[in-house]
């Protein structure tokens, strides 16, 4: 399958005009709309973001992923190979979490490119076709490189909010394996407890949880986390020390 990251949202044409591509060029061959709405023009918290989401995919899944606030400049168009799975898009740090958590990894600069290609909209003109040959079986032109090396001040998890979904529930990049689950977090001045469910809160009460994909997140029981705690992209989070 292919499997669409971007921070181009729902709204306007440009989700459509990558998927029109995808269908002409790689018929058959679904097409899912992981995220739409990545935090725009956020590179590092979308590559937390990704890393996370996309390892629940088999082998043999290209992630067409655009978000890329550099098109056009001189950022190089890439393709890597990480665990079996391929992922398309730009080489600005958005593939460097799955990188680092992948067994093995391999970069290659895209060299292929189209006829007619606008240096606005990369991801209709060239990464969605590369993207619906990868998953035809074919191989673009491209060459071997080196992973970019200016994201290794990145930490290994991000604590921070990385995510507000339309709940107004709060991701962050923090895997909960990290904390136990007595441990409190502090986010924008506020402390909150470990709650297992939703349901196991009082309605309207804020807490932290392991969400379906691993990753710490604020949340309230019916409730917006994000409009309750004031919260938004790119707010720390921190574990409250305990009392001895």
């Amino acid at each position: 399958m292919i499997v669409m990251f971007t921070d181009f949202g729902l709204s306007g044409p440009y989700m459509g005009q990558m998927e029109a591509v995808l269908y002409q060029q790689a018929p058959g061959v679904p097409v899912v709309r992981l995220f739409a709405d990545a935090p725009s023009f956020n590179i590092r918290a979308s590559a937390y973001l990704l890393a996370v989401y996309a390892d629940e995919f088999p082998a043999e899944t290209v992630f067409l992923c655009v978000v890329d606030p550099g098109v056009g400049s001189s950022r190089r168009p890439v393709m890597m190979q990480a665990d079996g799975r391929w992922y398309v898009g730009p080489d600005n740090g958005l593939f460097e979490i799955v990188r680092r958590r992948s067994l093995k990894a391999e970069s290659y600069e895209i060299t292929w490119q189209p006829e007619n290609m606008s240096t606005s909209f990369h991801g209709r003109d060239l990464f969605a076709p590369v993207a619906a040959m990868l998953a035809s079986g074919k191989m673009p032109d491209s060459r071997l490189i080196e992973p970019d090396t200016g994201f290794a001040d990145w930490p290994d998890d991000l604590a921070e909010i990385i995510y507000i979904d339309h709940y107004g529930n709060a991701m962050t990049g923090l895997r909960a394996g990290m904390l136990a689950h007595d441990a409190v977090v502090e986010v924008a001045g506020h402390e909150l407890a470990h709650s297992r469910t939703f349901n196991d809160a009082g309605r309207g009460v804020c807490f932290w949880y392991e969400n379906a994909n691993g990753l710490i997140e604020i949340a309230c029981n019916q409730a917006s986390a994000a409009n309750n705690l004031g919260l938004t992209v790119g707010v720390e989070v921190s574990k409250v020390p305990q009392t001895p």
